[in-house]
């Protein structure tokens, strides 16, 4: 009997190890690149088809954060306003830099009494090493389930003939995910009030191009008017 007990605990700290060592090979970008901002007349549109518009509810739905623990979206609009920003993953440079810039103005979100909400296909170790890359002091949720993202609608499938290019360069979503379904977010953004209510709302299959900090910050303001 403890015989097997030593081999049952051997068995578990090999697989301890091992998820450790996938963990390791994910990588954030090394070069950030400059984002492209979004143009006034896209602004606070959503892609045909993608996204919760304004005045839209948010179904609740219960995820986790970047500890693995469960976060329910009912308790994160319970503390206040939140902007959520669903990113495509870790492995976006892109994506990366709009966080850095998130996190860099969070005295102006926390100013306006706003808590930003990052959401992505990530897996938890994924979503912890960019919490802890960018000490991002605001949430960092995983959802490689799709669960808010479906609520969200902001659902992009990778085509076919592009999982096999991704690899090339570096990028194995099915690791990012620990997913086989190849599948992340369009880049979006929604003001959600207490209340679970989109008052606004923009989605752009343009990775390259977001809202800016200071689009967000105004459209925040302005609807405080």
């Amino acid at each position: 009997m403890r015989s097997l007990r030593c081999l049952a605990a051997t068995i578990l700290f090999f697989y301890f190890c091992l998820s450790i060592a996938v963990a390791s090979e994910l990588k954030l970008p090394n070069q950030l690149p400059e984002l492209s901002i979004t143009s006034t007349e896209l602004l606070g549109h959503n892609e045909p088809g993608i996204g919760l518009d304004a005045g839209e509810t948010v179904k609740q739905f219960t995820i986790t954060d970047h500890f693995g623990a469960s976060t329910s979206f009912p308790s994160l609009l319970d503390k206040g306003n939140s902007l959520v920003i669903f990113y495509r993953g870790g492995w976006c440079p892109y994506c990366n830099m709009q966080i850095k810039q998130l996190t860099d103005a969070w005295p102006e979100f926390e100013k306006r009494a706003i808590t930003p909400v990052l959401i992505s296909a990530d897996k938890p170790d994924a979503a912890m090493m960019m919490q802890r890359g960018y000490e991002i002091p605001f949430p960092v949720l995983s959802d490689p389930e799709l669960i808010a993202h479906k609520a969200f609608n902001v659902i992009f499938t990778l085509p076919e003939k592009l999982i096999s290019a991704y690899k090339e360069y570096g990028v194995d979503l099915e690791d990012w995910s620990g997913q086989g379904h190849h599948q992340f977010a369009v880049s979006s953004a929604f003001i959600v009030d207490t209340k679970g209510t989109i008052k606004w709302a923009h989605s752009s299959l343009d990775y390259k191009t977001r809202p800016s900090v200071k689009q967000l910050l105004s459209a925040i303001d302005e609807l405080k008017k």
